[in-house]
């Protein structure tokens, strides 16, 4: 039997992957429900199911869409015939930027050229990127995305507008934050040579639709067990996995993969294990950045884009959920990513901010009544990529028989969904390898 802590994308994709392989596994997860930091709950005055922020993905998640094919599922997921964001700046000037068909990375540079919210000059200044857009060796380890940019001469404008939402939204935190080294993992993805890759989905349903429930399915039927309110900790014994222990039962196991977050790991040994020190330590002294997002009900108003951006304000980015849900959703989100000037706000300055920022952008909705607006935080919804933190962890322990998913394992990759995918993958395949 192989035991699972943790019950997000990462813990599923690798409960997934065993159960198919013909393996016996349990998952174990402390909350009530399965979803992890990617989950779908109901809103207490509308009752309406709501996603804990808009999570998103893009056509370069290869391991995550991979993984909701298996379980059926990847037909909620929207695919847009192009690429294309609608963006209000401050001043109010609605522009479209528009990726045409074309093979990365000349889709983003076409698309750019001809983005009429940029001056010729600084429209040309993408053209200096050149290939470091498909992987930049010459990377520095501390180096911030911003400092990156400005060695390839990006321009303030075309920063503001571009790079900075971009980098938000992959990374959620600033340019002047986030190391460059993730930000080029994530172009050389999207702008890597597949124009699909750049695409952004959107999933058409909640999350517990999109996957939660799907891969509570799959697992029942390839006998799997699944138990929720189960806050289990790993039981280690001469350097090997022993099992897990929840309340004061212990579940003996060979392998163990603990799928929970980095802000997680001080607790998961019933004592102390001398080698998974250095693993711990820094696990509980790497930094978290947090989402801010608004859920609005209008009366009324119905917006003409399904999602578009507000560069250079708090909120960065809109998306009508009643334009992707059919007949399931009643809401706009409004999210902010690195949300650390605004996360500690009352709710009802939240609300008074998403609210004003919208009305700024559209003028239409200055006489609009609001129905119901909600507040969500996630006051450690990605690890910090800043510059300098503590290494992430490998999928492989000084444990034997211990194996490490989630986002925030050493992937490459930022904290992604398909960082947490890749991750349970890597702790499958590694479990099939240890045990066969």
């Amino acid at each position: 039997m192989v035991a699972i802590i943790g019950g997000g994308f990462a813990g599923l994709s690798a409960a997934v992957a065993l159960a198919g392989a013909g393996e016996a596994v349990q998952l174990f997860e402390a909350r009530p429900t399965l979803g992890g930091r990617a989950n779908t709950f109901r809103d207490p005055e509308t009752g309406e199911r709501v996603d804990n922020g808009q999570h998103i993905l893009a056509g370069c998640y290869v391991e995550t869409l991979a993984l909701l094919d298996r379980l059926g599922s990847a037909s909620l997921l929207h695919w847009p015939s192009a690429l294309r964001l609608q963006m209000i700046d401050e001043s109010g000037r609605p522009t479209e930027l528009r990726f045409p068909a074309l093979p990365a990375p000349l889709n983003l540079l076409a698309g750019i050229l001809a983005w009429d919210a940029l001056s010729l000059q600084e429209r040309w200044s993408i053209l200096r990127m050149g290939s470091a857009l498909r992987g930049d060796t010459r990377v520095r380890p501390d180096e911030t995305v911003r400092q990156w940019l400005t060695r390839h001469q990006q321009s303030t404008q075309l920063c503001r507008l571009f790079w900075e939402p971009l980098a938000l939204a992959a990374l959620n935190q600033s340019i002047d934050d986030a190391a460059a080294s993730m930000f080029v993992a994530v172009t050389s993805r999207m702008f890597g040579g597949d124009a699909n890759a750049s695409a952004i989905l959107v999933p058409g349903a909640p999350l517990h639709d999109l996957y939660v429930q799907p891969a509570i399915q799959f697992l029942a039927t390839h006998g799997a067990s699944v138990s929720t309110h189960a806050k289990a900790q790993i039981v280690v014994h001469d350097g090997k996995v022993t099992g897990v222990r929840v309340g004061d039962q212990h579940h003996p196991s060979p392998t163990v993969i603990c799928a929970v977050p980095w802000f997680a790991m001080a607790d998961m040994f019933t004592t102390d294990v001398p080698a998974m020190r250095t693993i711990v330590s820094n696990a509980t002294t790497l930094g978290s950045a947090p989402i801010v997002t608004v859920n609005v009900w209008w009366d009324t108003w119905r917006s003409r884009h399904a999602m578009f951006g507000l560069p250079g304000r708090a909120f960065q980015w809109v998306f009508d959920r009643r334009q992707y849900v059919d007949g399931g959703a009643e809401h706009l989100s409004l999210v902010s990513s690195g949300a650390e000037a605004i996360c500690a706000r009352p709710n009802d300055e939240l609300i008074a901010l998403a609210i004003r920022e919208l009305r700024q952008a559209l003028p239409e909705l200055r006489h609009e009544n609001v129905r119901h607006a909600a507040v969500i935080r996630e006051r450690r919804a990605t690890f910090s990529l800043a510059p300098g933190s503590p290494p992430r962890p490998s999928t492989t322990t000084p444990i034997a028989g211990l194996f490490l998913a989630g986002d925030w394992i050493d992937t490459g990759l930022p904290a992604t969904i398909e960082s947490a995918v890749v991750a349970g993958n890597r702790a499958a395949a590694a479990t099939l390898h240890y045990l066969h």
